[in-house]
């Protein structure tokens, strides 16, 4: 058995554009021993046939697999299922990795014994670059308050050892989106033992199909369950926390969305998330003015916003 073997686990829906470049990302990767895992997930294009290809051309570093689409998650934990090495990697059919991150990766968690070792980013594609990013040396605050505060890092930016993934079972299915950031919060409660590479090594790639953080107002209404259950869960990880940063820390990030897809006029994400956001009671008295309205009917609500923008 190769003991060093890094399993790359990678969904597939509808990325016939860049499956390729993905998965030439993981078979150039250098001196990394590394199997690929990809699991289409009901595409209705034709990234099957490009996958069946690739995996015809690749057989002893490529396992292809599909399932009806049930979403990204289920994918991922099929994958999991078939998994043979001792680390583990993610990444999207739409997203790459520098030649050399799964080395970078691997080589400070062999050195220094961590249990997931994770680097910077950068988000590429139309409209939606940005500069590259370098997270926060988490490893040296308070990792719980810090992973509540944000997503630490995207599903891709990281390498971890197989045997935490199994102590709290892979992903949960249980909302559609922000189940990597539900895994990272639920990994954290296991081990902190986790070290930065502050180098930028994945690419996020931002377009207009396929990808499920198109839906703002779920990810935004996902976001917000996975803090309130993590902190349920889990209160040996947050009691050091005063209840008023904890408070906080489960409800500010829907606070924030509600108020910008309604100065925005999203007015679909804004009255979801202002009815969420008034059951939660963050609020000012005196914002109830834009909250309350969102109790209406949708069309009543639609249509008093937009006649108070023609007034």
């Amino acid at each position: 058995m190769d003991t060093q073997l890094i399993s790359v686990i990678m969904p597939c829906y509808n990325a016939r554009e860049f499956v390729e470049q993905a998965v030439q990302s993981v078979l150039e990767q250098k001196h990394v021993s590394v199997e690929l895992i990809v699991v289409d997930d009901g595409s209705d294009d034709d990234s099957p046939q490009v996958l069946e290809s690739l995996a015809a051309r690749y057989p002893q570093q490529i396992k292809f697999f599909t399932q009806e689409n049930q979403g990204p998650y289920p994918a991922r934990n099929l994958g999991l299922k078939q998994a043979k090495g001792n680390f583990i990697a993610f990444l999207d059919a739409d997203d790459y990795w520098e030649k050399d991150c799964l080395s970078s990766l691997a080589d400070v968690i062999e050195k220094q014994r961590a249990d997931i070792a994770y680097c910077g980013w950068q988000n590429v594609g139309r409209q939606k670059g940005t500069e590259p990013y370098i997270p926060p040396v988490y490893e040296e605050g308070d990792i719980s308050e810090a992973f509540l505060s944000n997503c630490p890092w995207p599903i891709h930016a990281a390498l971890t050892r197989r045997s935490v993934l199994e102590r709290v079972g892979g992903f949960s299915e249980r909302y559609f989106t922000s189940m990597d950031y539900d895994l990272w919060l639920r990994l954290s409660a296991v081990t902190h033992n986790i070290v930065q590479v502050g180098r930028v090594l994945a690419y996020y790639r931002w377009h207009d199909t396929g990808q499920i953080s198109a839906v703002k107002w779920r990810q935004v209404l996902d976001s917000w369950r996975v803090r309130r259950d993590f902190i349920h869960n889990n209160p040996g990880c947050v009691k050091h926390i005063n209840k008023t940063t904890r408070r906080r820390l489960r409800h500010q990030f829907l606070y924030e969305k509600a108020f910008e897809a309604y100065w925005q006029r999203d007015l679909v994400s804004a009255q979801k998330l202002f009815r969420v956001l008034l059951w939660s009671g963050y609020w000012k008295p005196g914002e109830l003015k834009y909250i309350l309205p969102s109790l209406l009917p949708e069309k009543i609500y639609f249509r008093l916003l937009n006649n108070s923008d023609g007034q």
